[in-house]
């Protein structure tokens, strides 16, 4: 089944009470007329005229009835920000309201794209407030003294678009619990590639704009898709649009402990995304003493005994064998990824540090003493590290390569094991929040 097809059965469940016609005529790719201009086109109709391959860009040349215009995102816009806690401190100025509402609504909608975000917007209403949303976040994070209007309503742009490519692939994809293949994850990681080709054929956005959506999954130390970007090979629009999406994603409605699941992501992926961006994100994540009421209710699957479990995540990155980098016996390309897994080994050190969770920081906790918000806190920071821990290990045997019949050098297979060992009760399909943001 080809990625158009994948939209054309997404038009399929519109309903048949969904007006659709055609503001051109529609040709065949023999050169015949399949349809005049002004032709009723049912969902079911759609779904045939893409199995016949028309020579016509069919979302070029339907218009839909009741489609989504500039004052509809607007109105969305408006509700996310009285609804949600995050985008109402976005928008406590009614000047910075005014700023985000007024970007929203002047991003540049072709016939091709109304049409398409209409399908998302009422086959999957949930995916369309979460393409609303991280337009909000990339417009506010973006928003700096003397930043250009247009900039800001091209960043609105990308935050808006940047997965229009997911509607095109396999929809099982987009399910949390799914059990990937290899193609089907080929299929996921070229999705800001799909998206850029549905983009880029309108003139109405920058080559700025079509940068940053092709980005918006490549975070700082390279373990990003498509292209595996790093550092400053990622633009900055680029770096806005792929925390906004993670944010846009982790506040979602019926997200539990959203302020606390997503200030502990962005505290232990320093490595991942723009610590500006970060810096300026952490203040909208704190509680206000006073203002705000402490969640009553606990995490779902808290750790037992975080610090026991923190001090083994500790125990397991101070036990790499860096060592086995300098074995002149070992091939270059070894070398070079054991250094490569020695640093982000490093880079979780540090990680543990900076969030305060240390062996030597937690010695004044007791068993007494982690309750409530510390209790969710390390517990979520715990299951985030031992994940970041787990990942490193699996890209550490997988740079290895060996071949039929190889073992792993003896000090390499203890620590692999050692993490494993660590890991085991801590990690699964959807414990990290990045993994989470990965799949919207």
């Amino acid at each position: 089944m080809t990625e158009s097809q994948y939209f054309a059965k997404a038009v399929s469940q519109l309903g048949s009470e969904r007006g659709m016609q055609t503001n051109r005529p529609v040709m065949g790719a023999n050169g015949i007329k399949i349809l005049d201009k002004g032709a009723r086109v049912t969902p079911r109709l759609y779904e045939r005229l893409v199995q016949h391959h028309p020579t016509t860009p069919l979302q070029d040349a339907i218009e839909i009835d009741a489609a989504v215009s500039g004052k509809n995102l607007r109105a969305i816009g408006e509700e996310l920000l009285d609804s949600n806690l995050v985008f109402s401190r976005m928008a406590e100025k009614p000047e910075d309201r005014k700023l985000l509402l007024d970007c929203l609504e002047a991003v540049p909608l072709p016939t091709a794209i109304v049409f398409q975000l209409t399908v998302v917007r009422d086959v999957h209403p949930g995916q369309f407030r979460y393409f609303v949303a991280t337009a909000l976040t990339a417009v506010w994070l973006g928003n700096r003294p003397q930043a250009m209007r247009n900039d800001l309503v091209m960043l609105a742009a990308a935050g808006l678009l940047h997965d229009l490519g997911m509607m095109h692939i396999d929809p099982v994809l987009l399910e949390p619990s799914a059990e990937i293949s290899p193609e089907q994850r080929r299929q996921l990681y070229s999705h800001p590639l799909v998206s850029v080709l549905l983009l880029e054929r309108h003139s109405e956005y920058r080559n700025e704009m079509l940068r940053a959506v092709r980005e918006h999954h490549e975070v700082l130390d390279g373990s990003g898709y498509p292209a595996g970007l790093a550092a400053t090979a990622i633009g900055p629009w680029g770096r806005i649009v792929s925390l906004a999406q993670v944010v846009a994603s982790l506040v979602r409605p019926g997200r539990s402990h959203a302020l606390l699941r997503l200030s502990v992501l962005l505290r232990t992926n320093r490595h991942r995304y723009d610590n500006a961006l970060i810096n300026r994100m952490l203040p909208l994540l704190q509680l206000r003493p006073g203002v705000d009421t402490e969640p009553t209710d606990t995490i779902d699957n808290p750790v037992a005994d975080p610090v026991r479990h923190l001090k083994a995540i500790h125990h397991a990155l101070r036990g790499w064998p860096d060592a086995l980098a300098q074995d002149m016996r070992l091939s270059a390309a070894r070398r070079s990824g054991l250094v490569s897994i020695g640093e982000r080994c490093a880079r979780i050190h540090r990680t543990i540090i900076e969030s305060g969770v240390a062996p030597d920081q937690l010695q004044s906790l007791d068993a007494d003493s982690i309750t409530g918000l510390l209790a969710d806190e390390l517990s979520l920071i715990t299951r985030e590290l031992a994940w970041q821990l787990r990942a490193v290990e699996r890209e550490a045997r997988r740079r290895w390569a060996a071949t039929a019949g190889e073992k792993l050098p003896e000090n390499l297979a203890v620590w692999a094991n050692e993490v494993e060992t660590v890991c085991a009760d801590l990690v699964d399909r959807s414990t990290s929040a990045v993994v989470q943001s990965e799949k919207i």
